[in-house]
């Protein structure tokens, strides 16, 4: 059984504005068209993968495959006045050849075709004799007329068809050799021909680039998934408290019974002192030190999260905002587990972040150090903030 690949790229793709062909287009340092050839190939069951391009497309064509994986990129075939003879000739192509069992046919325009969505259309491709991934249309429908809202059309069973579309071969090279006149996608050709298509379901991040918006919304969403372009921030924070007189502790400023209590100058809430100077430190301003010394009288007995607070305010200064906190506390006892969700959503409270970024979580030191011989309790932390 053997599966090859043909992708559609003969289009001059002239909504993309000004420049090359937008298969042609740099995005984050690549072309399009390599980022959707190595998408394909990253399936280990595509055998090779076949472009379809204009012949004036050739110099460009080998600047992208340059440095892809040779052995599995047949040389480019010219295409066609319209997509469905694109298609065709590439389908020929591939039948002159060591013809595949089965083919995909993808748009050169669909950067960013995930593993997932690639195996799933081979999956029902294989069961059904052909697939295509798509989305249900959720937004309400209308007709337009003259510029205004006309009237309301009906969405229910509507689907938006994506890439790449799956088929045995000799069936979609058969019913392209006889369909006459242009096809959106070769579903039209399959489903005009009378053929059976499996839905797939697709995924937004698949979407076909068509304009100058949708290229700039692609070079952001790459700069967020690498982090290039982004300011990014993260700190540490590590505190200790030892025990002293009292019958509880205090620990991301929730009180737990103890038969001992933490000595400080304020209330010795060390997991809140890691996490404050974590975001302290995540803006390099210092530490709770500094901020609050405690040669100073007012904060003897202080609430920490006056402290938190202060933190916060800061981070917000500078033009961030708070991503996660991620805090651990070391003892052998008390037992943070029972208290460990009302310490999470306290934090979230005082940082103004939702609960499921901020993490509370403990661990003892195998009985070894101060904290294995429970003479008191240590707490480290981590931030991450992003610029508002």
């Amino acid at each position: 059984m053997t599966i090859d690949a043909l992708i559609v790229a003969a289009g001059r793709g002239t909504r993309a504005g000004d420049g090359p062909p937008k298969q042609y287009r740099m995005l984050a340092g690549e072309m399009v068209l390599t980022r959707a050839i190595r998408a394909l190939l990253a399936a280990p069951r595509v055998r090779r993968v076949l472009t379809v391009i204009h012949p004036d497309d050739a110099a460009l064509f080998a600047r992208a495959v340059d440095g892809l994986p040779e052995a599995r990129i047949t040389p480019w075939v010219a295409g066609g006045a319209d997509r469905a003879a694109s298609v065709a000739a590439g389908l020929d192509a591939l039948a002159a050849g060591d013809a595949p069992d089965h083919v995909l046919i993808h748009d050169a325009a669909r950067p960013f075709l995930s593993r997932a969505i690639l195996d799933a259309t081979i999956d029902a491709m294989l069961e059904t004799g052909a697939a295509c991934p798509a989305l249900p249309v959720v937004d309400a429908l209308w007709a337009v007329e003259d510029g205004r809202f006309a009237a309301p059309r009906d969405r229910t069973g509507l689907v938006r068809a994506q890439t790449p579309q799956a088929f045995a071969f000799p069936a979609i090279r058969a019913v392209h050799a006889t369909h006459q006149g242009e096809a959106h996608d070769d579903v039209a050709v399959a489903v005009s021909a009378g053929m059976a298509v499996a839905f797939v379901p697709g995924a937004e991040e698949n979407y076909k680039l068509t304009t100058a918006e949708d290229f700039a919304r692609a070079e952001k969403a790459l700069r967020q998934m690498t982090g290039d372009g982004m300011d990014f921030r993260c700190g540490n924070g590590f505190d200790v408290h030892a025990f002293g007189p009292g019958s509880s502790v205090t620990l991301c400023g929730v009180t737990v019974p103890h038969e001992r209590g933490l000595s400080g100058h304020s209330d010795a809430d060390v997991a809140m002192h890691a996490v404050t100077d974590a975001l302290f430190g995540a803006i390099a301003e210092g530490d709770i030190g500094q901020w609050f010394p405690p040669s100073e009288a007012e904060w003897k007995g202080a609430d920490s999260a006056l402290f938190l607070r202060k933190a916060v305010e800061r981070v917000a200064a500078r033009g961030y905002r708070i991503a996660n906190i991620d805090c651990t506390i070391i003892c052998e006892q008390p037992k943070i587990g029972p208290h460990a969700k009302e310490m999470r959503a306290r934090m979230a409270a005082l940082t103004g972040i939702d609960e499921d970024r901020v993490s509370v979580k403990a661990t003892t030191s195998e009985r070894l150090g101060f904290t294995g011989r429970s003479e008191g309790i240590a707490a480290m932390a981590s931030a991450a903030l992003v610029a508002a």
